[in-house]
C-alpha cells in the first residue's frame, strides 16, 4: 500500500518511474514438513523502467534541440534578407536603372547614379551587420549552453557517486534514478550522448565519437575557444586529459548551433562578401577604361573592405562629373563605356555553394538556397517534436503511473488483508471452541 500511495502521489512529477513490490513465498523452516509456509514477504521494490524507451527519449531530445536552436536565427535571416528594404536585388535594380538613366550631359542624373550607389552600399553593409550579429548571438549561445552541459555533467557524476554508495548499501535507488534519467534527458537536449549502464550502479556518458562526459563520479568539461577566423573550437577536459572535439554534428542545441553556423550562415557572409567584392571591382574597372567629362581617366565609385569596421562596401567620394562614361577623352558626350558599365549586371562569376551566377541573379539564388535550408530545418523539427511525442508516450506505457491501475492493485491488497483476516478469524473461532470443550 505504501507503494502504490507513493506513486499516485507521484503521478504528475515528471520524470518519474512507477514502482511495485515483487512478493515471494514465505517458506517453511527445517524441520517443519507439515507446514505450508508462513505466508508472503516483499522480497523487492521494483523500478519499471525499460533502457530502449529511455534510449528513444533521449535521441529525440536530441534532434528537437538541434533543430529548434537553428530555427530562430534561419527565420530572422529569411525575414532580413527577403525584406524590401534590405533586398540587395532591389539595390541593384535601382543602381543599374540609375545608370540606365544617366545621360553624360544632364548632372540631376549623374547624382543619382552616386545616390543609388550608396544606397546600394548601405544594404551590402546592413546585411553583413546583420549576418556579424547572428555571429555574436551564437558565440553567447554556445557559452550558455556549454555552461548548461558543464552543470549537467557534474550533477550526474554527483548522482553516480549516491547511487553507487546507496546500492551498496542495499537502499532503495528509484528516487535517485528517475533524477539521473531526468538529468541525462536535459543533457540530450543540448549534447547528444551515449549511455552505458555499469554493474555499480553508475552510468557512464559520452559524446556520440567516444569522447568521455561522465564516468563514475568524475566529469569532463567543455569550453570554446576563438580562433583566428573568427570561429570557435570546441575543447573537452577530463581529468589530466583534453581533447579538441571534432568539428562534425554534436546533436543537441550544441550541434543545431554548430551546423547553422558552418553551413548557413558563414558561408552566407562569404557569399555576399564576395558579391559586395565583385561588384566594386568590376564596376570600378570598367569606368577606369572610361573618361569623366573633364577627358581624364574615370575613377573609382566603390571601396571594398572586408574588415573595416565601418563597412565592407562604401562609395569613394567621387563627384558626377568624375564618372567615367565616355570611352573617349575627346568626346565627354560618348556614352560607349556607360553601356559597358551596365554590362556588369550580367557578367558571370564563381559563387562559392552556388556557382557561376551573374550579378543580378546571385541574390535570388542565395535568397533561394537558404529558404530551401530553412524549410528542411522547420520540416525536421516538425518530425522531431512528432517523435519526442511518440518517445514519450512510450515511456509513459511503461514507466508512468496509471491511476486506474492504481487503484486496481490497492482493491486487490484490500481483498487480501480482508481474505487473511477470514482466515485469522476462522483461527480464532477454532481456537476458542477447542477452549470450551476442555
Amino acid at each position: 500500500m505504501n507503494t502504490a500511495s507513493q506513486n499516485i502521489a507521484n503521478q504528475q512529477t515528471p520524470g518519474y518511474s512507477r514502482q511495485g513490490v515483487v512478493l515471494a513465498t514465505q517458506a517453511p523452516g527445517a524441520g517443519d514438513p507439515l507446514s505450508a509456509g508462513y505466508g508472503v514477504n516483499v522480497s523487492n521494490v521494483r523500478r519499471f523502467s525499460d533502457d530502449y524507451k529511455n534510449l528513444l527519449q533521449w535521441q529525440a531530445a536530441s534532434n528537437v534541440g538541434s533543430r529548434a536552436a537553428a530555427q530562430p536565427y534561419f527565420t530572422q535571416l529569411e525575414k532580413v534578407m527577403g525584406s524590401k528594404g534590405s533586398s540587395l536585388s532591389d539595390g541593384f535594380d535601382q543602381f543599374f536603372a540609375a545608370l540606365n538613366a544617366a545621360s553624360l550631359d544632364s548632372n540631376t542624373m549623374r547624382d543619382q547614379v552616386i545616390r543609388s550607389a550608396d544606397a546600394l552600399a548601405q544594404r551590402f553593409n546592413n546585411l553583413d551587420g546583420v549576418l556579424t550579429s547572428q555571429l555574436a548571438a551564437i558565440s553567447e549561445q554556445r557559452n550558455a549552453t556549454l555552461t548548461q552541459i558543464n552543470s549537467a555533467t557534474a550533477n550526474l557524476a554527483a548522482l553516480n557517486e549516491k547511487l553507487m554508495s546507496a546500492k551498496a548499501q542495499g537502499i532503495n535507488t528509484s528516487g535517485l534514478e528517475d533524477e539521473r534519467d531526468r538529468q541525462v534527458d536535459a543533457l540530450s537536449s543540448l549534447i547528444e550522448v551515449r549511455v552505458v549502464a555499469q554493474p555499480d550502479g553508475s552510468k557512464s556518458i559520452s559524446l556520440k565519437n567516444g569522447l568521455p562526459l561522465v564516468t563514475g563520479d568524475s566529469a569532463a568539461t567543455l569550453s570554446s575557444e576563438a580562433q583566428p577566423d573568427g570561429s570557435q573550437q570546441l575543447k573537452l577536459a577530463f581529468g589530466t586529459e583534453k581533447y579538441a572535439m571534432p568539428g562534425g554534428d554534436l546533436g543537441g542545441q550544441l550541434g543545431g548551433l554548430n551546423r547553422f553556423e558552418t553551413e548557413n550562415l558563414r558561408p552566407v557572409q562569404a557569399q555576399v562578401r564576395t558579391l559586395a567584392g565583385e561588384l566594386a571591382t568590376r564596376v570600378n574597372d570598367q569606368l577606369a577604361k572610361g573618361y569623366d567629362m573633364n577627358g581624364q581617366p574615370g575613377k573609382p565609385l566603390f571601396q571594398y573592405d572586408a574588415g573595416a569596421a565601418h563597412g565592407l562596401l562604401q562609395t569613394t567620394g567621387i563627384l558626377s562629373a568624375e564618372l567615367g562614361f565616355s570611352a573617349d577623352p575627346a568626346k565627354p558626350g560618348n556614352n560607349d563605356n556607360l553601356r559597358e558599365v551596365l554590362k556588369v549586371k550580367q557578367q558571370a562569376f564563381p559563387l562559392a555553394g552556388i556557382g557561376n551566377v551573374t550579378l543580378g541573379d546571385a541574390y535570388s539564388q542565395m535568397i533561394g538556397h537558404l529558404a530551401i535550408s530553412s524549410q528542411q530545418n522547420s520540416s525536421s523539427l516538425d518530425t522531431a517534436n512528432v517523435i519526442r511525442a511518440e518517445a514519450e508516450k512510450n515511456w509513459q506505457s511503461t514507466s508512468g503511473v496509471q491511476r486506474d491501475e492504481e487503484a486496481v492493485s490497492l482493491i486487490e491488497y484490500q481483498k487480501m488483508y480482508q481474505a487473511n483476516m477470514k482466515v485469522i478469524a476462522v483461527a480464532n473461532q477454532l481456537f476458542e471452541s477447542t477452549l470450551a470443550i476442555l
